[in-house]
């Protein structure tokens, strides 16, 4: 499917009245005045924002944005009341040109895509070694996602004091994918564990500068690792299922959060109940004036990640040496491993022996990935 063929909520068009209506110019305000500010958080069509890096602002969108969607991390520009203070609104008038957009589509045949957040700049992929048990496929769709958007890819596996990370690295290293892994260890006297200030403190060397999004089932330790980074975000925690072996939903709601400079190292995992108060999520993360380093957006846990608006050959440019030696196919050539003539079965067959090995396992990775978008087996 063409990106033609997909639609967003922009597409929507309303049919006039039949009684017709008054005129309207179409000619819109220049709003030269406006500002620009961040979008941090989205709840029931008001918006946070973040303006001038420090100052909060409470914003919806004017009325020519109604069937535009406005997400966490896109910039916008804001007019009216830019206060911040108290019972303030202020009005959404332009979306800036997005440099990056993660999107996902609820299956493989559903024409809509939604935009999950703008301008990231960095995909991150929590995962659990156990409890619940890795789910492969979700994992390439997500690399499949990132890699359509322009995002890098960070796979974070959580638990590995439960089970090894190998055989999750020897599937994902050669597609270039960097991981990272964290352990837990027993705190004090009560039977509470916490994330190993040495794993908090890898984790936040591979977000620093950057604007990273966290995606990941739920259960998987998503919310603790935000916490243990951003000890002000007071995400709610859960526990995995006994029987399902799935985690529950704790974010409801995709926020971004400001990365401290050295915070304190991790809080302990608690017994699947919400911080006193609803643990209501601080947007900004960091209080205002206080260093920072990047920003992690947290999203709510998902169980599917459709790739309706991924287009093949799009998948395929995210990979330099395959895309290029791709180039050689025959016209048509699907690239998976019942290809006839593939020229990428070729470039393996022609490496030299020290370099086989390693070539081998990119195109089988590879495949693997294009077997996820498409549907077929690898």
């Amino acid at each position: 499917m063409g990106r033609r063929d997909i639609r967003d909520e922009s597409d929507f068009r309303s049919r006039p009245s039949k009684r017709g209506s008054r005129p309207r110019t179409k000619q819109r305000p220049e709003h030269s005045d406006a500002v620009t500010g961040l979008v941090t958080g989205v709840d029931r069509g008001r918006y946070t924002l973040l303006v001038d890096e420090a100052l909060t602002v409470t914003a919806m969108k004017a009325r020519e944005l109604t069937r535009t969607r406005v997400v966490v991390g896109d910039r916008v520009d804001v007019v009216g009341d830019t206060s911040g203070e108290e019972g303030s609104l202020a009005r959404i008038v332009r979306i800036q040109e997005r440099t990056a957009t993660l999107r996902r589509t609820a299956d493989d045949t559903d024409p809509y895509e939604r935009i999950v957040v703008a301008n990231a700049d960095q995909l991150v992929i929590v995962t659990a070694l156990a409890q619940p048990e890795p789910r492969t496929g979700m994992i390439d769709r997500c690399v499949v996602a990132a890699y359509d958007a322009g995002m890098s890819v960070l796979l974070c596996l959580t638990k590995a004091d439960l089970a090894s990370p190998d055989h999750l690295r020897e599937l994902y290293e050669p597609l270039g994918v960097e991981v990272v892994v964290t352990q837990r260890a027993p705190s004090g006297d009560d039977g509470a564990v916490v994330l190993t200030p040495e794993s908090v403190e890898e984790v936040r060397d591979r977000l620093r500068g950057l604007v990273s999004v966290l995606v990941g089932h739920s259960g998987v330790g998503k919310s603790t690792l935000i916490n243990a980074l951003v000890p002000e975000a007071r995400r709610a925690t859960g526990v995995v299922n006994d029987v399902t072996g799935r985690g529950r939903h704790t974010s409801t709601s995709a926020v971004a959060l400001r990365l401290p400079v050295g915070a304190p190292e991790g809080e302990p995992e608690d017994d699947g109940a919400p911080d006193e108060g609803g643990a209501a999520p601080d947007e900004g993360g960091a209080e205002p004036g206080e260093a920072f380093d990047g920003w992690v957006i947290d999203t709510p846990g998902v169980r599917s990640f459709g790739l309706a608006h991924v287009e093949v050959a799009h998948l395929l440019q995210a990979f330099e040496d395959l895309n290029e030696v791709a180039q050689e196919c025959p016209r048509g050539c699907t690239h998976l491993a019942d290809a006839p003539d593939c020229a990428l079965d070729d470039w393996v067959e022609a490496s030299p022996d020290d370099e086989r090995q390693a070539r081998a396992a990119r195109l089988a990775s590879f495949r693997r990935l294009l077997s996820s978008r498409t549907g077929s087996d690898a």
